[in-house]
């Protein structure tokens, strides 16, 4: 049986990433995926993600970005693809918001071009929206849309371009420890030096066969789209993405300009029904339908106030939000990368860098101490 440098479990954008990064560094490098590529089971599908590098006081992110932001340029050279489009990021929140002022501190320290404005400079800019009059708003004008089909294809043809292998519709069902990791799918059985897992919201399935529960939940997200009611007046050329924190009771709010569907803004509940990664469909999620067709009610006059069109996808949520980016407590040649919270996908350059890193036995890129596993001692079982 052939030994092979790396198995990467799981397709998804993190997965996709860390397999081309290996690749690319001459590894022999075996991508898994469960379900038959392309598929829109898990949380990488979708036309557009937001990307950015405001990220409030969590400045260890605001750095990551700061390389993400290049490397998806390198992504694009490689794959003749455009995955970026720059249209400034849109964040708000009453007199002293945690989140808001705490990313104008965090964008002035870093340098990063940005524009401070109260109601009446927000309302000039952009007066297709409606919030209360005592409000900050802050552009980050470095944000906008990552085109995320594009960037995902383009992850796995490069990587099959250096040499790197692909399996789809090939569910791992056994990791099995040890010098060389084995790994048992509906088909095959496989071996690696190193095995990393970027199995999404199935890592709390799989996980816990290597004696390891995380504080993690699975959610599914109603991804909406609402019609414009004059054509245009929420284009990428006028209309930012945004993100705004403690919009609906705790939960936060994101947008997306009208973009992937013509005349259709994407704007989500960042959280959903707590789901079974393999029977989603039967959550109850009218609850999210509502408070989001009072929300656009409010705060985007120009859009009608019910969903044109409704999709789902899933976050794997950690207990803290922060990303898991670790070595198995007990073998540290598997690798897991999970709990990316609903913001990961923009990060996936630097996540794939850094889990190749760690396959290959080398120091990771960044200090890890917010993504490791020790971190939830107290409410785990490592």
């Amino acid at each position: 049986m052939d030994i092979y440098d790396v198995i990467v479990v799981g397709a998804g954008i993190e997965g996709s990433s860390t397999a081309y990064q290996l690749a690319k560094q001459g590894k022999k490098t075996l991508l898994l995926e469960q379900f038959p590529l392309p598929h829109s089971r898990g949380s990488s599908h979708g036309q557009t993600r937001i990307t950015r590098k405001a990220y409030g006081e969590l400045e260890y992110y605001t750095v990551m970005m700061k390389e993400a932001f290049p490397l998806w340029e390198t992504l694009e050279r490689e794959s003749g693809r455009k995955i970026f489009r720059e249209t400034g990021m849109l964040t708000m929140g009453a007199p002293g918001d945690t989140f808001t002022m705490g990313t104008i501190r965090c964008l002035q320290r870093h340098v990063i071009p940005h524009q401070v404005m109260d109601y009446q400079g927000a309302k000039q800019a952009y007066p297709m929206i409606e919030f209360p009059r005592d409000y900050t708003f802050v552009v980050d004008k470095s944000g906008g849309i990552l085109r995320a089909d594009k960037a995902l294809i383009s992850y796995q043809e490069i990587f099959r371009r250096f040499g790197g292998e692909l399996r789809d519709g090939e569910k791992v069902l056994d990791i099995i420890p040890g010098d060389t990791v084995g790994v048992r799918t509906s088909s095959h059985h496989y071996r690696a030096h190193s095995v990393v897992l970027t199995v999404g919201a199935w890592a709390t399935k799989l996980l816990p066969k290597l004696q390891l529960t995380l504080p993690l939940k699975v959610l599914r997200i109603n991804v909406l789209y609402w019609r414009e009611r004059v054509p245009g007046g929420y284009g990428a050329d006028r209309f930012p993405v945004f993100l705004q924190e403690n919009a609906v009771d705790k939960y936060a709010v994101y947008g997306l300009p009208s973009e992937e569907y013509p005349g259709l803004v994407k704007i989500c509940l960042h959280w959903g029904p707590e789901v079974d990664p393999d029977s989603r469909d039967k959550a109850d999620d009218s609850w999210v339908i509502d408070k989001m067709k009072r929300y656009i009610g409010r705060h985007f006059p120009d859009l009608e106030a019910e969903p044109a069109i409704a999709e789902t996808c899933m976050y794997t949520w950690s207990e803290d939000e922060d990303l898991i980016l670790d070595h198995h407590p007990s073998w540290r040649n598997i690798i897991i990368g999970a709990g990316f919270s609903g913001h990961g996908f923009k990060l996936a350059p630097v996540v794939g860098k850094v889990l190749a890193e760690m396959a290959m036995n080398k120091a990771p890129s960044y200090d890890m101490t917010p993504f490791k596993i020790q971190r939830f001692r107290h409410n785990a079982k490592l």
